[in-house]
């Protein structure tokens, strides 16, 4: 595997010297370079108190200061000698003589030569010929010289100097006005009043009794009125007054037809990809933060490692007993594993991805210094042997009796573990940095099914078979108690933004609660 940080490839580095970045990572964010605020003197200060000043070198991908090993300087300095890379080749090794000295009389084979490699090809004087007869016909011509003298021209060569200019003969005319409407040529006289019928109309305006009104006319077809009035110069005018009737629409029509709850399907109807290898029942399954790799816990007392795009096993990790629960560390700098095997908790370093990532989770492990005094847990931390270290176990966190359940906090430090007993030591909380457990509760409040971190604040769900009680971490006191109106939680999962939780249960239901509304299920789906 190589360094995937910097994902810009085999180019000059000098393009990224004017930029605050020197690449992209695989995310397609900007690696900025480290800040070097360090003038001359600083540099004279450094060179002459830091004894390997003189063995490290700037990594132009990264921008970072790197410490050359002994085996890189040794190779500098074979270079630099006009030596060889390798320790281990010898330029003065005798040569082999591949081939003898000693001249054969009689050649090794003896076969006449072909017949065409005297004679003129035929196919060739055809092809000759052909091309000769398309020269002559003027088929084919040579090619042009090129004429590489500029073409310039004078542009006003051929103007009349007596002449008007192009761009005023141009007369663009002003644009037309619109032709006048109805509103512009005619305005009708006011109704007396809209609600009259039509003789009542023409009473009403013959009772205006103006003096320029000389004579009103009433008609209609049925459709509408029109009235017509002369005024005191003899102008007749006349317009039409329409009946509007009223539309009944009925709500209903307005309001697209839904389609049938039975035509919908919202899940999936085609099968994309089959993981197979394990040969007994599947109990978990996780995927890792940064969505390609997938793991799985079987009855076959193995767990299997997958490429989620591909459906590949990667890697197959026999654990002596069957698997209960699988958790990957959701910190994506962190390359871990969480497994339940009986009465064990495995934390497993899968090495898959980039090498950097898994290495720097070994390097994080390994840092860990036990204190001088030895507390008292309720479980013991136990470092792998080397036969388990080879297949990937780094810790091992015995329980007293067998593990049914692991979870992880978001941080990725802390993970807590679900056991099979009905004390109070149902459930325990363990920091994998001080290598640390401790048991949160005094009493036990039911059997416990499954326990959740809440992603984003400090608040930790525990489902017993009836409730799901939310405790505050910080505070240590019980926060809400959830009705899940349901016989025996099986299983709790929450959303990534924490308002939304989700339990299913044994008896085939899902209660969906929504932590800003209620302590009841915002909706029971069957």
């Amino acid at each position: 595997l190589q360094d995937i940080r910097n994902t810009v490839g085999n180019i000059p580095m000098e393009w990224y010297q004017d930029f605050p970045h020197v690449g992209y990572n695989l995310d397609g964010k900007k690696i900025y370079k480290p800040i070097r605020n360090k003038d001359e003197l600083d540099m004279f200060l450094e060179k002459m108190e830091n004894p390997d000043y003189w063995r490290t070198v700037q990594d132009k991908m990264t921008g970072a200061d790197i410490k050359l090993t002994d085996e890189q300087v040794d190779l500098v300095h074979r270079l630099q000698r006009g030596q060889f890379g390798d320790v281990r080749f010898d330029p003065y090794e005798p040569a082999v003589d591949f081939f003898t000295h000693e001249v054969m009389i009689h050649p090794v084979t003896n076969r006449p030569a072909d017949k065409r490699s005297f004679i003129p090809s035929l196919t060739e004087k055809e092809k000759v010929s052909k091309l000769v007869h398309a020269i002559k016909m003027g088929w084919i011509k040579p090619r042009k010289p090129k004429d590489d003298a500029p073409t310039y021209y004078d542009l006003w060569a051929h103007e009349d100097p007596n002449s008007i200019l192009g761009r005023h003969k141009m007369h663009v005319p002003a644009p037309k006005m619109k032709l006048p409407g109805h509103e512009e040529s005619y305005n009708p006289p006011p109704d007396p009043e809209p609600g009259l019928s039509s003789r009542s109309r023409s009473l009403a305006w013959g009772a205006q009794g103006t003096s320029t009104g000389a004579e009103v006319g009433v008609g209609g077809d049925g459709r509408g009125t029109t009235t017509a009035a002369v005024d005191g110069r003899g102008t007749a005018w006349s317009c039409l007054t329409a009946c509007f009737s009223q539309v009944n629409v009925d709500p209903e029509d307005l309001i697209p037809k839904l389609p049938k709850p039975r035509d919908l399907q919202p899940f999936p109807t085609t099968q994309a990809l089959v993981y197979r290898g394990h040969t007994s029942l599947v109990r978990c399954l996780s995927i890792s933060p940064s969505g390609q790799w997938l793991v799985s816990g079987s009855d076959d007392c193995t767990v299997r490692f997958w490429e989620v795009c591909t459906a590949r096993c990667m890697k197959t990790l026999p654990v002596g007993g069957v698997v209960k629960s699988v958790a990957w560390n959701p910190n994506p700098t962190v390359c871990l594993v969480a497994v339940c095997v009986e009465q064990s908790v495995l934390l497993v370093n899968p090495c898959l991805g980039d090498k950097l990532l898994y290495g720097a989770t070994d390097q994080l492990l390994e840092s860990y210094v036990a204190p001088e005094e030895e507390r008292v847990q309720p479980v013991q931390w136990a470092t792998a042997t080397v036969e388990e270290h080879g297949k990937g176990v780094r810790l091992v966190v015995q329980h007293g009796k067998a593990v049914k359940q692991v979870t992880w906090h978001g941080k990725g430090d802390y993970f807590a573990s679900v056991v099979a007993d009905n004390s109070n030591m149902q459930v325990l909380i363990h920091q994998t940095s001080k290598r640390w457990s401790q048991n949160p509760f005094r009493k036990s409040k039911g059997l416990v099914q499954c326990v959740l971190f809440h992603p984003v604040r400090p608040y930790f769900f525990v489902a017993t078979q009836r409730y799901v009680r939310v405790y505050n971490l910080l505070k240590q006191e019980l926060t809400k108690k959830l009705m899940t109106n349901c016989k025996w939680v099986s299983s709790m999962a929450i959303h990534p933004g924490g308002d939304n939780i989700i339990c299913g249960s044994y008896d085939s239901k899902l209660a969906w609660f929504d932590l800003d509304l209620s302590t009841r299920p915002y909706q029971l789906l069957r």
